[in-house]
């Protein structure tokens, strides 16, 4: 897709109202992408704190996503280098227990055009189960630890993750070797494709 095809597909998206009667607040869609991005942040959907900042991440699971990840902000910020698209582009609000899930409409109606225009992409992380389900469907009936736990069999095109969140805590407490054994070699292929 030329530059201006892209540039075309993004606006379209930024202006897309297709959830509008679903949400809480107005349609704001949130993420990041480049033609260029080498690597994809496959997560849920955008929290309340970058609903209201515009900025995907901008929160606590962002901070330890970075850590994740072996980069600082302004690596992480750079569409060249990471394209962010979350199954859900605008904040869906809250459910008992956290976020709702994100709103499907924006897996049906863009990703497929999205993710064709991204071709550079040599590794996607997947974080939590939306994600899991759309990118790596063999999964659909593993819980994400399942997933995790065999990363090794879809890597390095892919990495099944925990969603980062400070929820998930009791998660990386009893799961020391995610730690351990996972975000070396990440961390390695990380600043491998960083440096393309």
């Amino acid at each position: 897709m030329a530059d201006s095809g892209f540039s075309a597909l993004m606006q379209r998206i930024l202006a897309c109202q297709t959830c509008a009667k679903n949400l809480p607040q107005a349609p704001k869609p949130i993420l990041q992408a480049d033609p260029c991005a080498t690597i994809l942040i496959a997560g849920q959907a955008p929290g309340r704190r970058a609903h209201d900042s515009g900025v995907p991440f901008d929160d606590a699971s962002g901070d330890r996503l970075r850590r994740w990840l072996g980069v600082d902000r302004a690596t992480f910020y750079n569409p060249a280098h990471f394209a962010i698209v979350p199954m859900g582009f605008c904040y869906p609000g809250k459910a008992s227990g956290g976020d709702a899930p994100p709103r499907p409409e924006c897996a049906e109606q863009w990703h497929a055009s999205l993710l064709e225009a991204l071709p550079n992409i040599q590794l996607t992380l997947v974080l939590g189960r939306y994600a899991l389900a759309y990118h790596l469907p063999q999964y659909q009936r593993s819980t994400v630890t399942e997933a995790v736990r065999q990363w090794e069999d879809v890597w390095p095109l892919y990495l099944p993750l925990p969603h980062p969140s400070p929820r998930n805590q009791a998660w990386f407490k009893h799961n020391p070797w995610f730690e351990e054994q996972v975000l070396p070699t990440l961390q390695a292929q990380i600043q491998r494709l960083v440096s393309i």
